[in-house]
């Protein structure tokens, strides 16, 4: 085991000794000798089973069979979701096989960032997962079910679902996810197109069917972006059946992986052969293993959110330092969009999840001794399920890379650091993804260029009034500003901008899409402008140097500190769209480097 995994991995133990246990108690007081339905009334149990088939309800009225709760991100607008529809019956059907009941117990809301990306809805989007959370727990509240099954995989839907998971650590957990789509135009084709748009040089046509070409059929979408990024955490952590997250919708293996997965979940119930409760799989060697899956794939920064989120769910203390020291010494070990070219498709084909965590074992970069849904030690997750005369059987992951452009081993990464560091400095703290940006602008000192609005970033760059080196500072975008929405349509014209050959790069209190890379971009900036953070102290012509070698971001101005920061705009970010249902929530929300969770 690499020593600094281990010391890093002791001392979030030691920070954590007195949430986590608080934890663990509450869990213990939620475990009962028998199902939790046998302390239902007559009544209670006459409503919770009375649609049910007659030999299900005779089985669930008698208590002999494991009942198993699903919870579906279901809808069709999604194309990553659409293939949940006909799961229910699926899973209610593999149940009877060995002897267990499901039901579905609760549906909640899945938001598309693809269609909110740069709409007032993204406003909203961070939100979601909070409620996913609670919508999981009154799915779950009615105190019927031996384990869960969770039917979600885009952006806020699965870290929303587990943290939801979490307050019922007691009842074993399995994410179900349904598989990406058929690879369609390269992504590289597609930024390419974009970028020609926002410069001018094509037409909308033209870029409307380039985005059909890419997102054009069910499953997920193919780059690496935060809905897969939660499926290889899903993996990393235990959560999965090993090596679910990439196997193609509708298709005979992954219907077998689902039905596999609710064989599993009967199995590792209270009633089962090997109780297995969520709370002892997610411990804290299992967030750094998650810490460690999304350093090595370079995935997506809004894990820097969502994991201390999940942790502090399970009483468990995270912060972007550990993310930062992990960093330096998890080597980057695959190339996919838009860390490289390809797709989520080729890595699979490459050898894909189990390929990387075998090499990460190898290396001493992951504990193996975890629990998970298939009991001691994630090695079982270094390997690849097949169909083998119609049987669902695991080979071990390739000893070598099936492309080497794609996925390589820690004796020959693509970079000896991972994929995010963390920076401060005059400016706050925030993060940075530095796995797509190359070395030439991992370090910008530019004059600042301040807006408000990326509407405003957009129509200063149409009227080319950043025709040159600059920092565009985009505040007020925090999380008790206006949600924190994602900023990916600012990507395109700053990749202009860079491919023009000036100096560029973004720093914000806002997110950044898991799909934005190639532009260096110090987001989720706390304290956040709205709140008095640094950014709003920020004059257009100051020159800040952001310096991702070093992990610093700083501002030459003498006066800095003495300033004061100038009060949020009156904007319209309070109205329309359902905005007006989640004011409050802006005054109780936390820091995004705990979260930026409605929960602390």
């Amino acid at each position: 085991m690499h020593p600094q995994l281990d010391a890093i991995t002791a001392r979030i133990i030691e920070r954590s000794a007195e949430t986590r246990r608080a934890y663990l108690d509450g869990v213990a007081a939620a475990q009962a000798p028998k199902p939790s339905r046998e302390g239902l009334s007559a009544g209670n149990k006459a409503h919770a089973f009375a649609a049910c088939p007659a030999h299900d309800k005779q089985a669930l009225l008698g208590g002999n069979w494991p009942n198993i709760a699903i919870v579906t991100a279901y809808n069709d607008m999604l194309s990553a979701h659409q293939p949940y529809q006909r799961y229910p019956d699926l899973i209610r059907e593999a149940a009877r096989q060995c002897g267990a009941t499901a039901q579905v117990a609760g549906g909640v809301p899945a938001m598309c960032d693809g269609v909110t990306q740069g709409q007032p809805g993204m406003e909203l989007s961070l939100y979601s997962r909070d409620v996913i959370a609670m919508g999981t727990a009154i799915a779950l509240s009615h105190n019927t079910f031996d384990a869960g099954l969770y039917l979600g995989i885009c952006d806020k839907i699965v870290p929303g679902l587990l943290i939801g998971a979490l307050q019922f650590g007691h009842l074993p957990a399995i994410f179900v996810p349904s598989g990406p789509m058929a690879s369609g135009l390269p992504n590289s084709e597609k930024a390419r197109i974009r970028q020609l748009y926002a410069e001018g040089k094509a037409s909308r046509d033209e870029l409307l069917q380039a985005e059909c070409d890419s997102y054009h059929s069910a499953g997920t979408c193919t780059f690496y972006g935060t809905a897969n990024s939660n499926q290889m955490l899903m993996e990393f952590m235990g959560l999965h059946v090993p090596g679910a997250s990439f196997i193609p919708p509708d298709t005979p293996l992954r219907d077998r992986l689902t039905e596999e997965a609710t064989h599993r979940a009967a199995a590792i119930s209270q009633i089962g052969e090997t109780y297995t409760p969520l709370a002892e799989v997610l411990d804290e060697k299992a967030m750094v293993n998650a810490i460690v899956g999304l350093l090595a794939t370079g995935g997506s920064t809004n894990h820097t959110l969502h994991l201390p989120a999940i942790a502090r769910a399970a009483g468990i203390i995270i912060n972007w330092q550990d993310f930062d020291d992990l960093s330096k010494i998890v080597p980057l070990l695959t190339r996919v969009y838009p860390n490289g070219q390809a797709d989520v498709n080729h890595f699979h084909a490459a050898g894909g999840i189990g390929f990387v965590i075998s090499a990460l074992l190898k290396a001493g970069l992951l504990h193996d001794d975890v629990t998970t849904i298939y009991g001691q030690g994630l090695s079982a997750y270094a390997s690849e399920p097949m169909l083998q005369d119609d049987e669902l059987v695991w080979r071990p992951a390739p000893d070598s890379s099936g492309d080497s452009d794609i996925v390589s081993d820690c004796d020959a990464p693509f970079d000896p650091e991972g994929g995010m560091r963390l920076l401060q400095g005059d400016l706050g703290r925030g993060v940075i993804k530095t796995s797509a940006v190359k070395q030439a602008h991992r370090i910008v000192e530019a004059p600042a260029r301040v807006f408000n609005d990326q509407n405003d970033v957009l129509a200063a760059f149409e009227a080319g009034k950043l025709e040159r080196d600059c920092i565009v500072v985009l505040r007020f975008q925090g999380p008790a500003a206006n949600g924190m929405p994602e900023l990916h349509k600012l990507t395109p014209a700053l990749s202009v901008l860079q491919d023009r050959g000036f100096h560029v790069a973004l720093i914000t209190d806002g997110r950044m899409s898991g799909a934005s890379g190639k532009v260096p971009a110090a987001i989720h900036m706390t304290p956040e402008a709205k709140l008095g953070g640094p950014l709003g102290k920020i004059n257009d012509g100051d020159v800040i140097i952001l310096d991702s070698v070093a992990g610093t971001i700083s501002i030459k101005a003498s006066d800095f500190q003495q300033r004061s920061s100038v009060p949020m705009p009156q904007a319209n970010h309070q109205a329309g769209l359902g905005r007006q249902l989640f004011r409050n929530l802006k005054e109780r929300v936390g820091s995004a480097e705990s979260g930026a969770s409605l929960f602390e």
